[in-house]
């Protein structure tokens, strides 16, 4: 089935909504935060470790899958759902982040874009058609079209060609696209440019996607920078569509851009934190390491109801992860992707009690201290 998402409510002094996402396996409240799962996995954690932190929709990656396992062992298997043991929606990005993170510019063509295999060295040609192709295979919920992310800085000609290029991308992804049980987003290019955001926009929302993403942001520019960017996006996008900002997971960003008008959000920072030992709370985001909690015998955040919070103590963690424990990574994993699912619960609730801005400020005295 198609994604359908509800308005619910619009925050009284803000572009914030409440809405749901009615989906092939369930309804799901927004805004929300998406674990990325890049491999088929959530990295360390079993499904049943995903599923008790409470998310609404997964990520896979597909270039990653593309070149390993490949997406006809996926199809084979039944689809990314059988293959990973996921009972929930899962949302596959196109592959156009690798363009902005792998490729080089001489390597982006009208074309597609060539890449040069991680695993082999094999080069390789990735065009919106395969794309959409793979992604068929994989049989998530959600496809994204391919597109162009443009790093920061850069030159409004070169924006101006690159929007028309992934408004080109758009159209050829979406005359392929055939799977009846997936929905197709559309992604929002244009850098800081209002002008190029809007033209995007109108030129996607006439092809008719299913939902529509938000690219371009977190990608070397300013704070205020995104904000505006996600600002002139949402202030074009159609109502009764959901909204993803892709690439975003730091907690004060989130709620800017719930203020914004964006409904769902992905980021792998939760888990690439918790690898390094870090590990976020309400007051601000610690590092296990310190010495200070070597005999420190609480829980990472008294406020936390996930699983590290209720069985063990900053004293054990730490110990874990000073001794290279996988465990230890986990669990802050665990307690991370759990602590950005209950911001945006925390957000629903704010938002429907039209105290958003409020919410933010007391947030930003609590987590940076001032």
């Amino acid at each position: 089935m198609k994604i359908k998402y509800n308005l619910l409510k619009e925050e009284k002094h803000t572009n914030a909504r409440l809405g749901t996402i009615e989906t092939n396996y369930g309804t799901y409240e927004t805004p929300m935060f998406m674990p990325v799962g890049t491999q088929a996995t959530v990295k360390t954690l079993s499904p049943e470790e995903v599923k008790a932190c409470k998310p609404g929709i997964i990520l896979a990656n597909t270039y990653h899958l593309w070149l390993r396992p490949g997406e006809d062992v996926v199809d084979h298997a039944g689809g990314l759902h059988k293959f990973m043991n996921w009972d929930g929606p899962i949302l596959t990005d196109s592959g156009g982040f690798q363009v902005f993170s792998l490729a080089k510019p001489k390597d982006i063509t009208e074309e597609g874009v060539y890449f040069k295999n991680i695993y082999n060295g094999d080069r390789l040609l990735l065009t919106p058609e395969k794309s959409i192709e793979i992604q068929n295979k994989l049989d998530s919920d959600i496809a994204m079209s391919f597109d162009e992310c443009v790093g920061f800085p850069h030159t409004r000609e070169y924006i101006e060609e690159s929007v028309e290029r992934t408004l080109r991308w758009a159209a050829r992804g979406k005359k392929v696209f055939n799977n009846e049980r997936q929905s197709l987003f559309g992604i929002v290019q244009g850098a800081e440019f209002e002008d190029l955001r809007k033209h995007c926009v109108e030129e996607l929302v006439k092809m008719d996607f299913d939902g529509y993403s938000i690219g371009g942001t977190a990608v070397g520019e300013p704070k205020e920078m995104q904000y505006e960017q996600v600002e002139y996006s949402c202030k074009y996008l159609p109502k009764d569509k959901v909204r993803y900002l892709m690439g975003v997971g730091d907690p004060i960003d989130i709620i800017e851009n719930v203020i914004r008008g964006v409904d769902i959000f992905d980021c792998v920072s939760p888990t690439r934190l918790a690898r390094h030992g870090h590990f976020m709370t309400m007051h601000g985001k610690f590092n296990i390491k310190n010495a200070k909690y070597k005999e420190d015998f609480t829980t990472l955040d008294d406020e936390c109801d996930c699983y590290a919070c209720k069985n063990y103590t900053k004293a054990y963690i730490r110990h874990l992860i000073r001794a290279d424990e996988t465990f230890g990574q986990r669990l802050l994993s665990i307690h991370n992707i759990r602590f950005l699912i209950r911001l945006t619960e925390d957000l629903r609730e704010a938002i429907k009690n039209d105290n958003i801005l409020e919410y933010r400020d007391e947030f930003i005295k609590k987590y940076y201290g001032k």
